[in-house]
């Protein structure tokens, strides 16, 4: 889509707002049109009277009172355009989020967070500009006309020449059309790289101390800045450099006109009335010459902006950016939608045929995996580090679009496994799981019903009783951003009572146990297994998991390598071998 293809369709959406909008912002550029003619009026009177009549005290009222009322206008309008840009700005963030959560969970965003809140923070605001100053401009274009029309009534020769630096303000904007875009460009990706690693040390800062790596992160941190200042120096200096141009452009204009009109009075052409009259509208035309060649520029980087929004769509069409939808900015809001509570539908067998999925930028991922779940078993995933088991784990859970492949649900084929994936048929509990800052039981219901009996069973099976009395607030203890208050083991065990209170048939962990001590992971196990309508899939290498498991699936450089029990992998599989007495004998 065409930049001005994205501002129409933004124009209509809530198209009464905008209309009201456009039609104050009209008259507040177009008022000026009145005390330029009561200007005249006096000047021209004033020639011709040694005193004040009861005609001037009425042009000065007049004139007080336009005055006044566009101030209330102004004031009027302020109002209403805020709320005009709130909706433009959030209607574009409403859209790029509910791609991002359509998107599979795993590649939801195409970039680093840091240049999604990039795009999100600054390419909207952009957007929103451009959609408001389309109101400053159609109502200094009205007020020009108008003027035109009386300037050219009074010395057409002179108001020809008004309009010539906007010929040239036009020329020029149009030739620095190409670097304007670019600059833009490298100056948004500066940036969000910069709010990226920002986010990242912040997130990383105890890895950073134990790997004695703070100078390295600095120096890195401060190439990044370095980076940044230099592209947003010449983004600047271009913008900052045309608005200069346009202004002394128009200053040159305006002084050659006043000279043109200086003779016209002198040769008794002109009244002082009308030089007055000149000299109140050109100010204001000369404004609106210098404003719109900001405009044409501000429009070229506004494509970009729109460019960069659509990007986080990822393949959707570009009219969804700007789909119309409900903001709920006055009123009741509508009820939160919550994932349904009934009963896990029982887990007969899974199915999973030629599974297939590679990461565009380095190739890497898993190849054909097939293989089956009887319900109500565990199953191991295990393998080398870079194996590819996370990557299988979302893949299945359509958290990763799969290249190729099918998976069956008790014989059924899914269509979208990421909408099936879900409670109350599955539940996820990631590798470094993610938690929120608010309370504990607030980070484990997240959606669900507060329902005292079912919080107790997940946190009893995620062995979490004990700790629970050892928080000040229990429950209600406020665990800090991503869960700083709690321990690795902690964190684990919340994210697990977090699934474990949505009773799902399938539930999936990406090596739960890794900061468990032995007791703990022992007694967590045990609960499990005490639960048999569940069926289990699991990424661990931990030997007291393997030893539990029914079906062990050994991966290796993306591929299979073998599937079968404890047993019969030990004697027939020489990557098991390797694994059991190599990489975990330290877990014996």
């Amino acid at each position: 889509m065409k930049t001005y293809q994205y501002l129409w369709r933004l124009f209509r959406y809530r198209p009464g707002l905008y209309a009201v909008n456009a039609i104050i912002w009209a008259i507040i550029h177009v008022f000026p049109v009145i005390p330029g003619l009561l200007a005249q009026q006096f000047f021209n009177q004033l020639q011709h009277t040694s005193g004040l009549s009861y005609q001037f005290w009425m042009i000065i009222m007049l004139f007080v009172v336009t005055t006044l009322a566009r101030v209330c206008l102004i004031l009027v309008g302020g109002g209403i355009d805020t709320v005009h840009r709130f909706s433009i700005n959030n209607l574009l963030r409403r859209n790029m989020l509910a791609r991002i959560l359509e998107r599979p969970g795993a590649r939801a965003v195409p970039a680093s967070a840091g240049e999604a809140i990039n795009r999100f923070r600054d390419d909207t605001r952009q957007a929103e500009d451009a959609v408001s100053w389309t109101l400053d401009s159609i109502g200094q274009i009205i007020f020009s006309l108008i003027a035109i029309i009386i300037l050219f009534r009074i010395s057409p020769t002179i108001t020809l020449f008004v309009f010539l630096p906007l010929v040239c303000v036009v020329a020029i904007t149009q030739a620095m059309h190409t670097r304007l875009e670019r600059y833009r460009r490298a100056s948004r990706k500066a940036t969000g790289e910069v709010t990226s690693a920002i986010g990242e040390i912040f997130g990383n800062v105890q890895g950073i101390k134990v790997a004695a790596t703070e100078s390295s992160v600095v120096q890195h941190f401060q190439q990044l800045n370095e980076k940044r200042r230099l592209s947003m120096l010449k983004d600047r200096t271009l913008e900052q450099g045309l608005n200069a141009i346009f202004g002394n452009t128009v200053g040159l204009g305006t002084g050659f006109i006043l000279i043109l009109a200086a003779q016209a009075l002198r040769s008794h052409q002109m009244g002082i009335g009308d030089l007055a009259l000149f000299i109140y509208y050109l100010a204001f035309v000369t404004d609106f010459t210098q404003l719109f060649g900001t405009f044409l520029a501000h429009y070229i980087q506004t494509g970009v902006a729109f460019q960069r929004m659509h990007e986080l769509l990822q393949g959707a069409p570009a009219a969804q950016l700007v789909a119309h939808y409900p903001l709920y900015i006055r009123g009741p809001l509508p009820a939160a939608s919550q994932l349904t509570t009934k009963e896990a539908p029982a887990l007969n067998s899974l199915q999973v045929t030629g599974l297939s999925y590679r990461y565009p930028d380095t190739g890497r991922g898993i190849e054909d995996i097939s293989f089956s779940i009887t319900g109500g078993t565990l199953t191991v995933i295990t393998g080398r580090i870079a194996s590819g088991k996370t990557t299988l784990l979302q893949a299945l859970l359509g958290l990763l679009p799969m290249d190729t492949g099918k998976i069956s649900w008790n014989g059924q084929v899914l269509k979208d496994p990421a909408s099936f994936f879900v409670p109350p048929h599955s539940a996820y509990t990631a590798q470094i799981p993610r938690l929120f800052s608010a309370t504990l039981q607030e980070n484990i219901l997240l959606d669900q019903p507060e329902e005292p009996a079912r919080i107790a069973k997940a946190l009893h099976t995620a062995v979490m009783e004990r700790d629970i009395a050892t928080l000040e607030h229990g429950l209600q203890t406020a665990i800090g951003t991503r869960g700083v208050k709690l321990s690795g083991g902690q964190v684990q065990r919340t994210a697990a009572a977090r699934m474990f209170v949505r009773q799902a048939a399938l539930q999936v962990f990406d090596d739960l146990s890794s900061a468990l001590d032995v007791e703990t992971e022992q007694i967590l196990w045990e609960r499990l297994f005490q639960q048999p309508e569940h069926t289990y899939l699991v990424v661990s290498h931990r030997r007291a998991v393997l030893k539990r498991a029914h079906q062990i699936i050994v991966l290796k450089n993306g591929r299979i390598d073998a599937i079968g029990t404890l047993d019969q992998l030990l004697v027939e599989n020489e990557e098991l071998q390797q694994l059991w007495h190599g990489n975990l004998a330290e877990d014996e």
